[in-house]
């Protein structure tokens, strides 16, 4: 199996900043806005939409702001899991090719000679 390619940053990750900054605005400005418009009459679509504009857009802009900063000042990464010195990819990486490239090797279905020079089997033992 192909490992999966992972992106490294440097710097603020703006995709992790806009999708946050979505969903917060989202979780904290609906309730907010509804809030607010009970303290103000809206007897049209039009005005209970300019209503949404003012009180939206000030919680979008701080919730923006405050994300970005966040972002910023946090170390990058995949949240915390670790640092690369904590671990040594290296060493995993090559005992996994090697086990891959060993399972390949004693899978063949052809019926030729693996590389340990025996023959293949099939499932029940028995050579093919």
């Amino acid at each position: 199996m192909q490992p999966v390619e992972r992106a490294e940053y440097e710097g603020v990750d703006y995709a992790w900043v806009m999708q946050t900054t979505f969903v917060v605005t989202i979780l904290v400005g609906a309730p907010a806005a509804a809030l607010l418009s009970t303290l103000v009459t809206l007897e049209s679509w039009g005005a209970r939409a300019a209503f949404a504009v003012r009180v939206g857009a000030p919680i979008w802009f701080v919730t923006a702001v405050a994300v970005a900063l966040y972002a910023k000042r946090a170390e990058p990464g995949d949240g915390g899991a670790g640092t690369d010195d904590d671990a040594a990819p290296d060493e995993e990486a090559d005992s996994d090719e090697e086990a891959d490239s060993d399972e390949e090797a004693d899978s063949d279905d052809d019926g030729d000679p693996t590389e340990d020079g025996e023959p293949s089997t099939n499932e029940s033992g028995k050579r093919d």
